[in-house]
């Protein structure tokens, strides 16, 4: 039997609210999908600067060490401007085997993906797809987004079929503070005055500022190591490169 996550008083949220951008909890998700929209048009943009034309290549490099391989139906959640779920169709070999979900439409409508990889309006708490229906899960930078990580985790394990595999990517603040903080200074400073050069939008700036924020309140990796083990996950596991990239890979366990 799938082991089910433990009962909170409170949903386990990725960090706390962060009042400089929303006033409270309530307001994030409205407040995270309104920027998004406004700034999609950039936000490819501003990333291919942000990470020196790399991004392409590290996320294949991840999502193929998390066990991506071709042939398999992949779910890319938060999948914004489809910019993992291209290195998931570089390695499954077929578009029609990836779909995207994203709670943004402005996002999705800037989605660089083929057309014949299918898009959803979603979140991650609630995916509109059915029970063990894909082979993999990946989410790229954007566990921060959402309300509830146990009920995100949740969702996860119900849609991926046994011995399905996930793999989540995200920017952890790292331990050292020499270190720490010069990657604040590049988040915080380099990156939005990047973005007031280089994008349209007025709020494009601000999301980058809140892309450091949010990383630097996020909880550690050992909650969401534990959370993923509560969920029901097996083999669970964190990669790190460059002292900064998280991967969290975790596999369903195979039916008894």
């Amino acid at each position: 039997m799938t082991a089910r996550p433990p009962v909170r008083n409170e949903p386990l949220a990725p960090h706390a609210p962060l009042p400089a951008y929303y006033g409270d909890e309530s307001q994030r998700a409205r407040w995270v999908r309104l920027i998004f929209d406004r700034t999609a048009t950039d936000y490819d943009r501003v990333e291919w600067l942000m990470a020196f034309g790399s991004g392409g290549w590290y996320r294949r490099r991840a999502l193929a060490r998390a066990g991506l391989a071709p042939g398999m139906d992949v779910l890319d959640v938060g999948t914004g401007t489809g910019l993992t779920a291209l290195a998931a169709i570089a390695i499954v070999g077929e578009a029609r085997r990836v779909i995207g979900v994203d709670p943004s439409r402005g996002m999705l409508a800037a989605n660089k993906a083929p057309p014949e990889s299918p898009r959803l309006v979603a979140g991650a708490e609630r995916l509109p797809v059915a029970s063990a229906s894909v082979d993999f899960v990946s989410m790229g930078f954007a566990l921060r987004h959402v309300a509830d990580i146990d009920a995100v985790f949740a969702e996860y394990l119900r849609v991926l079929r046994p011995g399905g595999r996930l793999c989540l990517l995200e920017i952890t603040r790292p331990e050292g503070r020499v270190q720490a903080s010069l990657l604040r200074l590049y988040l915080r400073g380099v990156v939005p005055w990047l973005a007031r050069l280089a994008g349209r939008a007025r709020e494009m700036p601000e999301l980058m500022r809140y892309y450091w924020d949010s990383t630097e309140a996020s909880v550690p990796p050992p909650v969401v190591l534990t959370a993923l083990r509560d969920a029901g996950f097996v083999d669970v596991r964190r990669h790190v490169e460059m002292r900064i990239f998280s991967e969290y890979s975790a596999t369903k366990a195979l039916a008894s």
